[in-house]
């Protein structure tokens, strides 16, 4: 918003198009400073849109909300604008856009691995609910041998001399025992066929 500028109302929805409308818009009007409020993750599309175009100033929504009679957006608009204006906001911290991209791959890389280990838990749950301790002749049940060894209990063998065999031969030193039911296989991730 320039400084001393009337205000001036307009709405833009979130669509990529119409947020380019918006900084082509601003930028018409002038307008060298743009601040919004940090809600959840809807401020990102609008941040990375005109971050490069205005000085944007990301501001925390309890730092504003303290002013009785404000119960629409347009209002909060309007009153986030004044505040703009006589220079009383103060700028969340935003890392540069590289160190963003960054942490959202880590984050995305966590939560990868996290599922990856919920769905191990999940297999190892199943398997000693069939008393099949895998994890005695393979030390990863999702490596190679772990994996031969899930997709031979999903199409229904049951025999644990022959499911030892699938594992590979530095790793056949443990016993497989135990007694896989349908059900247990379909958890698995198959339907079987058969007792």
């Amino acid at each position: 918003m320039r400084r001393g500028a009337q205000l001036e109302l307009r709405t833009f929805s979130t669509m990529f198009d119409d947020l380019l409308a918006l900084s082509d818009w601003l930028q018409a009007k002038g307008v060298t400073h743009v601040a919004m409020e940090s809600t959840g993750v809807y401020w990102k599309p609008i941040f990375n849109i005109l971050e490069g175009a205005f000085e944007v100033l990301l501001v925390n929504a309890k730092h504003i909300k303290f002013v009785p009679g404000r119960k629409t957006d347009v209002k909060d608009a309007q009153w986030i604008a004044e505040l703009l204006q006589h220079g009383l906001l103060k700028a969340s911290f935003i890392p540069p856009a590289p160190q963003r991209e960054f942490r959202e791959l880590v984050r995305y890389r966590t939560h990868l691995i996290d599922e990856r280990t919920r769905e191990a838990n999940r297999v190892h749950k199943v398997l000693e609910d069939a008393n099949l301790k895998l994890a005695s002749v393979a030390s990863d049940i999702l490596g190679v041998s772990g994996r031969a060894m899930l997709a031979a209990i999903i199409v229904g063998q049951d025999d644990p001399a022959a499911l030892t065999q699938l594992a590979k031969a530095r790793l056949r030193t443990g016993r497989l025992s135990g007694r896989v039911q349908p059900r247990q296989g379909n958890r698995l991730g198959g339907e079987r066929s058969g007792p």
